[in-house]
């Protein structure tokens, strides 16, 4: 099991500054990945401040050594594919090849689809990703790329640099379990960041649905394509025992990195003192 730190892109964590300060402490206390999250407005209601997430990790980068870093989770479809196979390839060369990449549709698309004028479908949405994810994989691996489909087209580009990480970076898709299709979309790549139902963020799932959805994907997956990731998440106790109980059990259904997150329903979700304060701590230990 491995422990990363989770933090949104607005409120305290919109700062460079912020979440270099977070990286460099998360490293400093053991722990083995920063990830954050990537929205423009969230909820345009609520009118928070935002950092761009690429921006935000290029500093966490220069500000560690050790820890991966990435975004949970990139909505492919309200970007465009070759703008973001750049973004991530020139992360992936400022970190000397520390990137996980994390894709999903995102939401909520009223605010974050809508209310820009794109497409709010969730199937289109879907189709979009998937093309883009096989899109940004090609992109990344420097060669030429010609593609005609549905929704995207290239006509004989290189992108160089390739992505340091060969023969691409770590490929993890988000969705709602159990809902079948993001889970078999995600046995196509190298990990799930699954959700285990709406306003879940924060709150730790049962081993039984990990084991379910472990399963699941390890049946879609096949042999012989090399590892693959079980992202869950939660607040952990304090008390190292009561840490055990709760995770250890989420491990032995298969999951295979744990993410500490903020209660989505509570006001610290975007603010530093409590986040520090965790990340201080150190990881769980099992």
């Amino acid at each position: 099991m491995r422990y990363s730190i989770n933090v949104p892109n607005f409120g305290d964590f919109a700062d460079v500054r912020t979440v270099a300060r977070v990286a460099s402490a998360a490293e400093q206390a053991g722990w083995d990945a920063l990830f954050v999250w990537d929205h423009v407005v969230y909820d345009k209601v609520e009118r928070k401040t935002f950092g761009d997430p690429w921006m935000l990790l290029t500093a966490a980068a220069l500000a560690t050594t050790r820890i991966k870093l990435g975004t949970l989770v990139t909505p492919v479809p309200r970007r465009r594919p070759q703008q973001l196979a750049r973004q991530v390839a020139t992360l992936d060369a400022a970190s000397g090849g520390r990137v996980i990449f994390a894709a999903g549709l995102g939401g909520p698309v009223a605010d974050e689809y809508g209310a820009f004028g794109e497409p709010t479908d969730k199937a289109l949405l879907a189709e979009r990703l998937d093309e883009g994810l096989d899109l940004l994989a090609r992109f990344w691996s420097g060669e030429p790329v010609t593609h005609h489909g549905r929704h995207y087209q290239v006509e004989d580009v290189t992108l160089l640099p390739a992505t340091v990480q060969r023969p691409r970076p770590p490929v993890w898709t988000a969705g709602f379990w159990p809902n079948r299709r993001p889970m078999r979309r995600a046995a196509r790549w190298d990990g799930a960041v699954p959700l285990f139902g709406p306003d879940s963020h924060g709150y730790a799932p049962s081993a039984e649905n990990v084991r379910d959805l472990a399963t699941y994907v390890h049946q879609h997956r096949g042999e012989g394509n090399g590892p693959f990731e079980i992202v869950v998440g939660g607040v952990s106790p304090a008390g190292a025992a009561e840490a055990r109980d709760l995770i250890g059990p989420l491990s032995d259904a298969g999951a295979t990195w744990w993410d500490e997150r903020q209660r989505i329903d509570t006001d610290d979700i975007d603010k530093l003192t409590p986040v520090l304060r965790r990340i201080e701590q150190g990881p769980p230990v099992l």
